[in-house]
């Protein structure tokens, strides 16, 4: 008989989570100090992987079946798990980076958004801006509810809210078949976090729970095909979208976010929320 584990961490399991989170944003600011016009995703990809490794580390997308890259790479209407290669970055691109680190057996997962400038078409580039600054708060605004929330679907409820209170009219799309995940010696574990409402209140959120949350979301209608190379997830309109993902560790003295180097002061400040280290 198989016992299954429990979704919460001990206190000792959460304080080794935080080296894998760190580096996972290493190395996705190694990437993201390379984005530029010019530069094509597999350079991104390069660089984030030689930070990986340099820290002793794995990167934990490398070991999902079939994947050999160490970064997603989504570009403009691709959402998430786009292939990063030989494709040139171009003026007024939205690009999404994804990456994740293992270490000593435990993992980080971490995203964000950048929107690169073209003086030519200011309409797109503010249209694509917005959309990545309201998933980007999105993403703060459920990570903040971990603070005060008693089950895990309150954090679906607080992302949905802050985009419908941001976006413009008609409003943006929110992917509804990806979603977030618990996270610790895999990357992907039990349970899902939901980046919506959802009438299950979910696990009860207490100390032990860790989180990858990330917020997909996109400017038209949420409806998303995968490409022929059978892993990037575009938008079926052609919209442009946006990804963004932070590991969360709930403690007895509160929050804190693991792929943050501060771990999340700026983000949650906001909010009124100053994250405290694992104990």
């Amino acid at each position: 008989m198989s016992l299954r584990r429990s979704i919460y961490k001990t206190p000792a399991q959460m304080r080794a989570m935080v080296e894998p989170g760190l580096i996972t944003a290493a190395a996705l600011d190694a990437a993201r100090a390379l984005i530029a016009p010019g530069v094509t995703t597999g350079q991104l990809d390069a660089a984030a992987s030689a930070v990986i490794t340099a820290r002793g580390a794995k990167s934990n997308f490398q070991m999902v079946r079939g994947y050999r890259h160490t970064i997603c790479a989504s570009v403009n209407e691709q959402v998430v798990h786009g292939i990063p290669g030989d494709r040139v970055l171009e003026p007024g691109d939205i690009l999404s980076v994804d990456a994740g680190a293992e270490f000593k057996g435990w993992n980080g997962d971490s995203a964000f958004t950048v929107v690169l400038d073209d003086p030519s078409r200011p309409e797109v580039v503010a249209a694509r801006q917005r959309l990545s600054d309201v998933t980007e708060g999105s993403l703060w605004a459920g990570i903040a509810s971990l603070a005060t929330a008693k089950h895990l679907g309150e954090v679906g409820a607080a992302i949905q809210s802050h985009i419908e209170a941001n976006a413009p009219e008609p409003g943006y799309g929110i992917l509804r078949e990806y979603v977030g995940h618990g996270i610790g010696r895999k990357m992907h574990e039990a349970p899902s976090v939901f980046n919506y409402r959802v009438s299950d209140p979910g696990p009860e959120v207490r100390p032990g729970l860790v989180l990858a949350i990330e917020p997909m979301v996109v400017i038209g209608d949420q409806a998303t095909f995968v490409e022929d190379d059978d892993w990037t997830v575009s938008t079926l309109d052609g919209t442009a979208g946006s990804h963004w993902e932070h590991s969360v560790a709930v403690h007895d003295g509160g929050i804190w976010v693991l792929t943050a180097p501060d771990g999340g002061a700026a983000g949650l400040a906001p909010f009124g929320i100053t994250p405290a280290e694992i104990a």
